[in-house]
């Protein structure tokens, strides 16, 4: 499988659990209905897995461009490929976020709470305070990448074999960090989502609140780059 592929594909499948849980805990009229915080977090924990399981032989899957961010910083991926990763993962969310609308379709259209709607697109705060939100953000991604740095092979990313323990990773950090803005710790699974939000004719559908936008890719970003120089710090 071409990488860039790979990195498309893994990502949009976890999107398709991610925002399949959510959609499922929070539409009108699902078999999951108001099933719970749980639920969701395992739902994200169980697309993670399944994703890198599918990237990890062709790409090292990343997945996330916060991951390819960390694991350039520290030489184990190549400058060159950073561009292609970061649209594919990406466009794969977008993918995913599509697949999700399509499966849902008529439970979007029997919710009528617009906040509910874009929750299963992308991320927002319960309590709404930019620094702290990004700060929250970035101390989770920071955990998740020094994960993956340290499970991740020199010359790609993470090993097939390394599939359960990151999702183990994700959900536990959705369990502990996820009370506070919903654990994007993934530019791409927020953003490309709420693009599609933005697009798709979703009835009584509110805006998809770009000024909260920028938290969810830059605190995740930060905390990459942390994760980096702990790493690069530690390892001298």
């Amino acid at each position: 499988m071409n990488p860039f592929f790979a990195e498309f594909l893994g990502t949009a499948v976890i999107i398709v659990f991610g925002g399949g849980v959510v959609s499922n805990v929070l539409l009108n009229k699902t078999k999951g209905n108001n099933s719970g915080w749980i639920v969701i977090t395992f739902g994200w924990a169980a697309g993670v897995f399944t994703g890198v399981s599918i990237a990890a032989p062709h790409s090292g899957a990343h997945l996330n461009p916060a991951v390819t961010l960390a694991l350039t910083l520290t030489g184990k991926f190549s400058v060159a490929l950073v561009p292609g990763y970061i649209a594919a993962q990406l466009l794969g969310a977008m993918f995913g976020a599509l697949l999700v609308w399509l499966a849902y379709k008529k439970h979007f259209d029997a919710t009528e709470e617009a906040d509910l709607k874009l929750a299963v697109f992308c991320t927002s705060p319960n309590i709404r305070s930019f620094w702290y939100n990004l700060m929250t953000e970035a101390i989770a991604t920071f955990v998740l990448s020094m994960a993956v740095l340290d499970m991740a092979k020199p010359e790609v990313g993470l090993g097939s074999l390394n599939a359960l323990p990151v999702a183990i990773v994700v959900l536990g950090l959705g369990l502990s960090m996820g009370g506070p803005t919903g654990y994007a710790i993934n530019p791409a699974r927020d953003l490309g989502p709420r693009i599609m939000h933005a697009l798709l004719p979703i009835p009584r559908k509110r805006n998809s609140d770009w000024k909260y936008s920028w938290i969810p890719v830059a605190g995740p970003l930060l905390g990459a780059m942390l994760a980096a120089f702990v790493f690069i710090l530690v390892k001298v």
